[in-house]
């Protein structure tokens, strides 16, 4: 009998409870036991947080939302921010805690469910003995080689519904929308809701904008008896020349600063270039809520079934991937080499030109 842990780190995205649903019905199958370590590498910090999940314990959730296991962004093992008995605040490496208790408890390996971050924790942990599985998650759809990630259809999704709801209060009143959503530093949600959701404007981070053109888009429409108009900017999106506006920077043990407010800036500018009526729009984490779509869902199921057979197989230190339609085994030191961006003549661009989407360029 093998006996499995599993874990769900970073923000949270649709169909992680699809994955670790997959997971213990798999598992159980076989005949192995698994054990869900709440908000992240908790279970492994603190025993009473490390729970046996059974067949019944996770019953019908694969099609809610969230995790039933809680996540963290803030919990590095190699840089977790804690207090002293001074109440200041020091970063301090517990990864060898976390390894003398995952063998303690008896675990034959770890299934890490994460974006970038969260992956690149379990290839340290894979370096130092621990037997780790990787499964792809966020709803940015920027880790390299697999072709998607569950969450980011869900998330186009919910993008998209806001732009349809937005095109008729747009219309009504003449106005312009700008609709800022997530992405990091990639344009994968802002391009594929941009281009379903009707955006005359498009802003990504992989094309840099000039404003000017942007508000020449604006003024276009007008000439063709279009007073309305719905930009989409992604989070990271940065003026030719500008940098990226951020929130500032990260938490204590974060090293990424918080993007956000590009939206509002962008709105300002159109504003005072153009004097039209434009108001901008946050989605934020309603982009992470939410039941996931059918096929976050199908996705994220295959991904927990496929890292439970690369268990079997021994293929540790691996992630599973999407690639051809196939569920593949990579290395997850390849995975997290660099993040995916848009392929500037990718054939979504291309079609997204030629309906006459402006990307500021």
């Amino acid at each position: 009998m093998k006996k499995v842990a599993i874990s769900t780190g970073g923000g949270d995205a649709p169909g992680l409870n699809a994955v670790i649903y997959a997971v213990v019905h798999a598992c159980y199958r076989r005949g192995w036991e698994v054990y869900g370590s709440k908000s992240g590498y908790g279970g492994f910090l603190d025993i009473d947080e490390m729970i046996r999940l059974t067949p019944r314990d996770v019953e019908e959730i694969y099609a809610q939302g969230g995790t039933i296991l809680g996540t963290t962004n803030k919990g590095n093992p190699f840089s977790k921010p804690v207090k002293n008995l001074a109440g200041e605040i020091q970063v301090v490496d517990i990864s060898e805690k976390i390894m003398k208790n995952y063998k303690r408890m008896g675990f034959d390996c770890h299934i890490a469910i994460g974006g970038d971050g969260s992956l690149e924790i379990a290839h340290r942990f894979s370096l130092l003995g621990m037997q780790v599985i990787g499964v792809p998650k966020t709803i940015d759809n920027d880790l390299e080689i697999t072709d998607r990630t569950f969450g980011f259809d869900t998330a186009v999704a919910t993008a998209t519904n806001a732009l349809d709801k937005l095109h008729s209060t747009a219309k009504s009143h003449d106005r312009v929308m700008v609709v800022e959503v997530m992405g990091r530093d990639s344009g994968w949600i802002a391009l594929y809701s941009g281009i379903s959701g009707g955006a005359d404007v498009i802003l990504m981070p992989e094309i840099p904008f000039d404003i000017e053109k942007v508000c020449e888009k604006i003024s276009d429409n007008e000439l063709r008896d279009k007073d309305y108009s719905i930009v989409v900017v992604a989070e990271g999106a940065k003026a030719e020349g500008g940098e990226v506006i951020s929130k500032g920077e990260g938490e204590l043990g974060r090293e990424e600063v918080v993007l956000g407010g590009v939206g509002e800036w962008v709105a300002s500018e159109i504003r005072s270039r153009t004097d039209k009526d434009t108001r901008s729009l946050v989605l934020g984490h309603l982009q992470r809520g939410g039941s996931p779509t059918t096929f976050d869902r199908l996705l994220a199921l295959r991904f927990g079934a496929a890292a439970v057979r690369l268990v079997e197989e021994g293929t540790f230190g691996h992630m599973v991937a999407l690639i051809s339609s196939q569920m593949k085994a990579v290395p997850i030191s390849e995975a997290i080499k660099s993040r995916k961006m848009v392929d500037l003549n990718s054939d979504k661009l291309l079609t997204a030109r030629d309906i006459g989407i402006c990307f500021g360029d």
